[in-house]
């Protein structure tokens, strides 16, 4: 009896090393990893168990299992050459209006994302779904070779019966036509969009989708991106989903929302459908895979770059990206996004920002769809106030809009939000660019918001009622799970 007393103890023992070992070597943050050692070694068994549970970063671990069978899709692009819109900035000689500002922000992306940075693209802002969906429509209905079609919540009222129709009479034509739906996201709406496609003949694949038996080791993991590549030559892309709530003329509908989505062409699709066949390789297990002819005419005087996050790869990748590009403002930084819960590092980006004299804006939405982010996010806000960032809060209706702007050189458009969830635990894509005059044009967007917005001040947060500071603390406190 007392040598399985022993025997036990010394179980216990080896149990509470091997766990204060593990956060010793793999909690970043000194203060976690100090707190926790103690929580180990002075609370057994259960500093060990919650350590196990709650310690260790199961994203990063559910990423490292997705990576070894996530295939890929290598598309090679010709050796740079002399006035080609394929070949690298660093190799361009003809870069006239491209600032000395762009050039160091590319290199940071560059470094990290390993995808080249492509000129003569043309990059047109598609406002709410009055212009966004007659766009893709006719585009998918032109269609000669391929429609490639990718989003998170793909609803099936008369928005999107009309793009399941015309998927349909391309299918019919011949054209080779894949659609992804998220497997979570589409549950957003019944009939599930899946289903619609599968009974109309329309190859539709589910990232991921949830499932009992076996169950679903990664429904936490959500595909966020919006993709629709056509013939490789006309892409559509940022953040607006596939329904009759971006219908912003519809007046009736409480559900409505603004938002702006991107019509482009130019080598950049490439890239964007380089996107979509790793995600349909993925789904599918679909090696086949052909991507379009690269089309190398000129297009617009826009230099791009597809950059795609996710939890498969390097979790810190866009907000290093963001980090770099707001060191590098010399005047003015503008955000516009519907969630905003940024980390550590993007807080002290902007800080200094704002400490160097660099005007930083930020539009947020005054309603949200979700209340508990906008509760969370006003908990945090007196860090970025009282260094004096700028937030404005837009009036109804709510306003899913995503974009990032430096300066008058560097602009980001796509599916990622400023939050944890799409910069941890969502797959997004997001293009960096510059093109002078979508950005003056885009500034003059989100300045016309800031008129009809109201400005959060310091002395407002720090006035907030103690029912709604508990409110907003609690909240605040599950935000790396929103």
């Amino acid at each position: 009896m007392q040598f399985i007393q022993w025997w036990f103890i010394t179980l216990l023992g080896i149990f509470q090393l091997y766990a204060a070992g593990h956060a010793l070597l793999y909690k970043r943050d000194p203060k976690a990893s100090w707190a926790w050692i103690a929580t180990c070694i002075l609370l057994p068994p259960f500093g060990a168990i919650l350590y196990f549970l709650l310690g260790i970063n199961r994203v990063r671990t559910k990423a490292k299992s997705l990576k070894w069978y996530w295939p890929l899709v290598h598309i090679e692009f010709p050796p740079p050459q002399e006035n080609t819109c394929l070949a690298p900035i660093q190799a361009m000689p003809n870069l006239e209006g491209v600032s000395p500002t762009f050039r160091r922000i590319a290199d940071i992306s560059e470094a990290v994302t390993k995808r080249p940075l492509l000129c003569q693209n043309r990059v047109a802002p598609l406002f709410n779904g009055e212009q966004a969906f007659p766009a893709m429509l006719q585009a998918i209905d032109a269609a000669e070779h391929s429609v490639y079609l990718q989003t998170y919540i793909f609803e099936t009222n008369d928005t999107g019966q009309r793009f399941i129709q015309a998927l349909q009479r391309a299918q019919a034509r011949g054209v080779d036509v894949r659609v992804i739906v998220d497997g979570i996201g589409e549950l957003y709406f019944w009939p599930r969009a899946s289903k619609l496609l599968s009974r109309k003949k329309v190859p539709c694949a589910r990232f991921m989708p949830l499932r009992l038996f076996p169950p679903s080791a990664f429904i936490n993991l959500r595909n966020h991106r919006k993709i629709l590549t056509v013939d490789g030559k006309t892409g559509f892309t940022g953040g607006m989903n596939i329904g009759d709530r971006h219908l912003f003329d519809k007046l009736s509908k409480a559900s409505r929302v603004k938002d702006v989505h991107f019509q482009c062409s130019g080598p950049i699709v490439a890239q964007m459908e380089q996107v979509f066949l790793e995600d349909w390789g993925f789904c599918t297990g679909d090696e086949e895979l052909n991507p379009s002819e690269l089309k190398l005419e000129s297009s617009g005087p826009a230099v791009c770059r597809s950059i795609t996050v996710g939890p498969n790869q390097d979790l810190n990748k866009l907000s290093m990206i963001l980090v770099g590009a707001i060191s590098q403002a010399q005047d003015e930084v503008m955000i516009m996004t519907p969630y905003f819960l940024p980390n550590r590092e993007l807080v002290g980006a902007l800080q200094a920002a704002a400490l160097r004299g660099v005007r930083v804006n930020i539009v947020l939405p005054g309603k949200n769809n979700l209340p508990y982010v906008h509760w969370a996010t006003r908990n945090m806000l007196w860090e970025l106030l009282q260094y004096g960032v700028r937030v404005f809060y837009q009036p109804p209706p709510f306003n899913h809009s995503k974009l990032f702007l430096v300066d008058d050189c560097y602009g980001q458009i796509g599916s990622a939000n400023l939050d944890p969830r799409s910069l941890r635990l969502n797959f997004e894509m997001v293009v960096e660019f510059h093109d002078q005059e979508l950005i003056a044009s885009l500034t003059r967007h989100v300045l016309d918001t800031i008129q009809i917005s109201r400005e959060e001040t310091l002395e407002q947060v720090d006035g907030r009622s103690l029912p709604a500071r508990v409110r907003d603390s609690f909240f605040w406190l599950f935000s790396p799970y929103f």
